[in-house]
C-alpha cells in the first residue's frame, strides 16, 4: 500500500495559525468587553455631575457605551476575513478607527433620539464631540495596549507548545525505528526474503514519517499504521489479527505525525506479543459535528504484567501530543475492560 506524499508544511501551518482578531469571538472575551464598557460607563457617571440622578445618567451613559462596544466587535467580525492577512499594527488602527466611528455615529443617534434626556445644547455640542474624542482615543489605546500584551501571551504559550511537541516527536520517532528494526533483525537469519521485504516497507515508511511536516491529515495517519501493521504481521503472522472500522471519506482532520501509531504498537506490544495465541486488534473511527473519536482495543494477557523495559514513550506521548496540539480541548484516555485494553483518542472539531 503506498504512503501519501507528505502534506507541505506550508499548507499545514496555515490552517494551525490563528489572526490576531479571532480570539475576540471568543465568549469570554466578549462578556470581558461587556463588563468593561459597563465599568466605563460607571466611572464616568461618577466623574461628572448628575442633574438627571446618578441612576439615570448611568443607565443612559452605559446604553451609548455598550452600543459603541457591540458596533465596534461587529465591524471587526465583518471585515475578519479581509484583515487575516493584514499586519496586527494596521489590524489595531483600523480597529481604533472603528472605535471612533462607533462613538460619533452613537452619540449622534442618541442626540436625536433621546430628546431632552441626551440632548445636548448647540453651544456645548463642540465641547461635547471634543470631549468624547479624548475619552474614546484614550480608552482605545489602553484597550489596544491589554490586547497586544494578551496577543503576546498567546504567541508566547503556542510557540511553547509547539517546542514541547517538537521534542516528544523527536522521542517517539527513534522509539519506533529502534521497535521497527528490532522486528528486522528477527527475521534475517530465518526469513531473509520476508526481511528485505520488511526493510523495503521501513525505507518508504520513513520517507514520510521523518521527511515530512509534524501534522499529517488523518487518512495519512492512518496510512502509516497500516504500513506499521504489515511490518508487524510478518513476524507475528496469524497471531495478529486487525479489524478495521472506518468511515469513507475519512474525516478531514489533522493529527501530529506518528501520534497514534504508538497506541497500536502498545497494543502489540502488552497485548498480542504476550498472549501464545494473540488476538485481534480493533481500530474504530467514528466522526460527527463534534470532532473525531479513535478507539483502538487489543485483548488482555491472563498472567500478570511484566516490568517493562522499553522506552515507555507510547501512551504517555500520544495524550502529550494530541493534548498539547489541540490546545487541552482533545484526549487519549485509557482503560480496561474485562479482557480487553482500550484507548480513546478524541479529536475535537476544528483541529
Amino acid at each position: 500500500m503506498p504512503i501519501p506524499s507528505p502534506t507541505p508544511h506550508s499548507a499545514i501551518a496555515a490552517t494551525r495559525t490563528g489572526a490576531p482578531l479571532d480570539s475576540l469571538w471568543q465568549g469570554r472575551v466578549v462578556i470581558w468587553v461587556v463588563l468593561a464598557a459597563e465599568g466605563l460607563a460607571a466611572v464616568l457617571t461618577l466623574a461628572g455631575d448628575a442633574p438627571l440622578g446618578r441612576w439615570i445618567r448611568f443607565g443612559l451613559l452605559s446604553l451609548v457605551v455598550q452600543w459603541v462596544a457591540l458596533l465596534t466587535l461587529g465591524g471587526l467580525y465583518l471585515l475578519r476575513e479581509r484583515l487575516r492577512d493584514v499586519k496586527p499594527q494596521l489590524v489595531a488602527y483600523l480597529a481604533l478607527a472603528l472605535l471612533l466611528l462607533s462613538s460619533w455615529s452613537v452619540l449622534a443617534v442618541s442626540d436625536l433620539l433621546l430628546g431632552e434626556l441626551w440632548r445636548t445644547p448647540a453651544s456645548e455640542r463642540m465641547d461635547v464631540f471634543l470631549r468624547v474624542t479624548g475619552i474614546v482615543l484614550v480608552v482605545g489605546w489602553l484597550a489596544l495596549a491589554a490586547f497586544q500584551n494578551h496577543w503576546r501571551v498567546r504567541q508566547l504559550a503556542v510557540r511553547a507548545k509547539q517546542a514541547e511537541l517538537a521534542a516528544l516527536q523527536a522521542r517517539v520517532r527513534p522509539h519506533f525505528l529502534f521497535n521497527t528494526l528490532n522486528t528486522g533483525a528477527a527475521l534475517v537469519h530465518h526469513r531473509p526474503d520476508e526481511a528485505e521485504h520488511l526493510l523495503l516497507d521501513l525505507a518508504d515508511l520513513f520517507r514520510a514519517a521523518l521527511g515530512g511536516p509534524r501534522e499529517i491529515p488523518l487518512s495519512e495517519e492512518i496510512a502509516l499504521i497500516e504500513r506499521y501493521l504489515e511490518i508487524e504481521s510478518l513476524r507475528f503472522r496469524e497471531r495478529l489479527r486487525v479489524h478495521w472500522k472506518r468511515p469513507e471519506p475519512m474525516p478531514n482532520t489533522l493529527v501530529p505525525t506518528l501520534s497514534l501509531q504508538p497506541l497500536v504498537e502498545n497494543a502489540i506490544k502488552h497485548g498480542i506479543e504476550r498472549i501464545p495465541g494473540g488476538g485481534e486488534i480493533d481500530i474504530r473511527i467514528d466522526s460527527d459535528d463534534k470532532g473525531v473519536i479513535i478507539v483502538i482495543s487489543n485483548p488482555v494477557p491472563s498472567e500478570p504484567a511484566r516490568a517493562s523495559t522499553g522506552h515507555n514513550v507510547g501512551l504517555p506521548a500520544s495524550l502529550a501530543q494530541i493534548e498539547a496540539y489541540t490546545e487541552g480541548r482533545g484526549s487519549v484516555v485509557a482503560r480496561a475492560d474485562g479482557d480487553r485494553f482500550i484507548v480513546t483518542v478524541t479529536l475535537p472539531a476544528g483541529v
